[in-house]
């Protein structure tokens, strides 16, 4: 079925704000699934803050061109559909590995981390790194411990004048008396 060339430019539009709002983009090999099970992968991806979208070939290497982004020729090879991801990047390339091994037919090719093309091995790296939250907590937690050990340090020096102020305090008030 042949699409209008105003189509195929709403299209490119269409990829090129999403490339634009995401991080990253994960490119699929999708053959095999039915409507079905794309459509739950979809709502997986939904849930994830994240958009699935089966896409033209073509049509997504002008809109990487426009937004100044590299294209990975070898992954826009036949039937391919992106995971644009918009707040996390983690969230949907767990999702994505996860329907890949329960559906084995999905096959992920590879993908754009920022501004740089990653393959297949990348982004399952990414799937095996805890959610966002919990880095944030982890990182925090590192930021937090060293401070506390320095105000424990600083309080037990302050403390230690004060019980020696004290003293001499005592001393000079019993040497008076």
């Amino acid at each position: 079925m042949a699409i209008s060339r105003e189509k195929k430019q709403e299209l490119v539009k269409s990829y090129t704000e999403e490339l634009s709002r995401s991080q990253a983009a994960i490119l699929t090999d999708y053959r095999g699934l039915s409507v079905a099970e794309l459509n739950q992968l979809r709502n997986k991806m939904r849930e994830a803050g994240s958009g699935y979208h089966v896409v033209k070939n073509r049509l997504v290497k002008l809109a990487l061109k426009e937004a100044g982004l590299p294209v990975p020729e070898e992954f826009l090879q036949g039937p391919t559909a992106i995971g644009f991801c918009y707040e996390d990047v983690v969230a949907p390339a767990k999702v994505l590995t996860e329907y890949a091994k329960e559906f084995k037919v999905l096959t992920i090719k590879g993908g754009i981390l920022g501004d740089k093309v990653v393959d297949a091995q990348v982004i399952s790296s990414l799937a095996d790194l805890p959610p966002r939250e919990v880095l944030l907590a982890q990182v925090l937690s590192g930021i937090r411990s060293p401070l506390a050990g320095l105000v424990n340090v600083l309080s037990g020096t302050l403390r230690g004048l004060v019980t020696v102020l004290k003293a001499r305090a005592d001393q000079l008030e019993a040497s008076s008396a």
